[in-house]
């Protein structure tokens, strides 16, 4: 316990600060002819090549979007009118949600339509992270975990900026990345891990590391190679502290029911960290990520 504490104070002094300001881009709906969508309050519509306005739509009212041709249809007082865009920006009034599938996002939606209608929300990295967090982890399960998960989440994030790059977006807002359900999945305790843990990334040899994570591994996680196609150096093959949970989920990188049972036993996220990612070392972002 004394090596890793101070192993884990050596490695916090070497904080350093790493990529440029960006905010990150998740697929919320894909290959859809029609979706409706909202705000909590007037927000406005804009063409997204030009920034022009084309319109205002009223809080708390819901709006079908439609893909036609060679652009985007909205329905105003039950008729369509056409945007003559396949590109929309729909920002909300100040401290203003917009809703999709149910649920409240922070930020701003983006739609797109090439053949099908895709919604993006533009999002700042930390106010993702508030979705990404109570989604992935149970908001009661000890805070140490909690910032683990935070600190894992961000970096899996930077380091996938671009993965689906091809269709607008980086990453979706499901397990194929992450877990995302928006302003309308945040807890207390969860918005309060991220951020206690602002800005802060897992690096390997001066890279924000892709930290792979499952919600358990069954006694021991896996080197990367044994699963996938090559072993990562920041991968290794631990100790799972999960003995008593079925493994579920690809058994690479932290286990999450394991971070939670070290947290129980004392151990702060950046030994808990540390004990399942190889020879990492922390890193802070810029902090115009957050703006």
């Amino acid at each position: 316990m004394k090596k890793l504490v101070l192993l884990t104070a050596i490695l916090i002094l070497n904080v350093v600060y790493c990529m440029n300001a960006q905010a990150i881009k998740i697929g919320l709906v894909e290959n859809t002819q029609n979706v409706t969508i909202g705000s909590s309050t007037t927000a406005m519509v804009y063409d997204g090549y030009q920034n022009k306005f084309l319109t205002s739509i009223d809080g708390m009212k819901p709006y079908q979007l439609k893909a036609t041709r060679n652009s985007i249809a909205i329905k105003i007082n039950n008729k369509f009118y056409d945007t003559k865009t396949n590109k929309l920006i729909i920002k909300p009034g100040t401290n203003g949600f917009v809703s999709v599938k149910g649920k409240w996002y922070r930020g701003e939606f983006i739609v797109l339509n090439s053949n099908n209608l895709t919604v993006i929300n533009d999002i700042p990295l930390e106010q993702y992270l508030l979705g990404v967090v109570p989604s992935e982890m149970p908001s009661k399960w000890n805070f140490e975990a909690l910032k683990a998960q935070s600190i894992a989440s961000r970096s899996y994030a930077v380091a996938n900026l671009g993965k689906n790059g091809s269709k607008g977006y980086d990453l979706k807002d499901n397990t194929y990345d992450q877990a995302y359900g928006g302003a309308s999945a945040e807890t207390k305790n969860t918005n309060r891990a991220v951020s206690d843990t602002k800005g802060i990334v897992a690096t390997y040899d001066k890279k924000v590391i892709s930290a792979y994570y499952c919600a358990s591994a069954g006694g021991q996680t896996h080197e990367s190679g044994e699963v996938w196609t090559k072993n990562l150096p920041y991968i290794r093959s631990v100790s799972s502290f999960d003995d008593n949970v079925k493994k579920n989920g690809h058994g690479i990188g932290m286990s999450q029911h394991g971070a939670n049972n070290m947290a129980k036993q004392g151990y702060n996220a950046y030994q808990i960290l540390t004990y399942f990612y190889n020879n990492i070392k922390f890193g802070k972002l810029d902090p115009s990520w957050n703006l």
